[in-house]
């Protein structure tokens, strides 16, 4: 087990960008599951602009992994332009969810025709926490992409090196392959 976190640890410290890209997997995941309730949710309600929501929150989900890998290649530099692309995306994701979660909020607060949520909508209200879950993880996210620059140099501190026996004597070794 010790020897498992600390191979966990030095694949951190050589890629810590993989927290983030663990957080946008579950933001995806967690949206795409309960994509069912989502679609019900739009076909109920049917305001203006619920369709293209759904379909731009799903599209910037799966376009955004495709930023994040161009943004953090394989032992290269950062690629800014998609980095920025990544962040663009994530906005315009966010964005998408509160439209969704507003034409939501409007069809069970208006005054007529209302939306009640009972026994056979409650697919509404879990559309309802779905996307504001997916908001919370998509700002997480983006949060962890700010802020990686201070935790990779933090992690580049944990000491994942083993001690091995014998390396302190290292004085008594011939190695100049002169016989005495």
């Amino acid at each position: 087990m010790k020897e498992f976190v600390r191979k966990f640890f030095v694949s951190l410290k050589r890629s810590p960008q993989s927290i983030p890209l663990v957080a946008l997997a579950i933001a995806f995941i967690v949206y795409s599951f309960r994509l069912t309730s989502i679609s019900h949710t739009t076909s109920r309600i049917n305001t203006a602009n619920m369709g293209q929501c759904e379909f731009a929150a799903m599209l910037f989900s799966i376009l955004s992994f495709v930023c994040f890998l161009r943004a953090f290649p394989k032992r290269q530099k950062v690629n800014r332009p998609m980095l920025i692309l990544l962040f663009l995306m994530l906005v315009l994701l966010v964005f998408a969810d509160s439209v969704y979660l507003t034409r939501i909020n409007e069809a069970i607060t208006r005054a007529e025709n209302t939306v009640v949520i009972d026994s056979n909508t409650m697919y509404i209200a879990e559309a309802r926490s779905t996307v504001t879950a997916h908001i919370v993880l998509v700002g997480v996210c983006a949060i962890l992409l700010a802020t990686l620059p201070f935790y990779a140099r933090l992690l580049r501190m944990i000491n994942t090196s083993i001690d091995v026996e014998g390396n302190g004597d290292m004085d008594v070794i011939d190695i100049s392959g002169e016989d005495e």
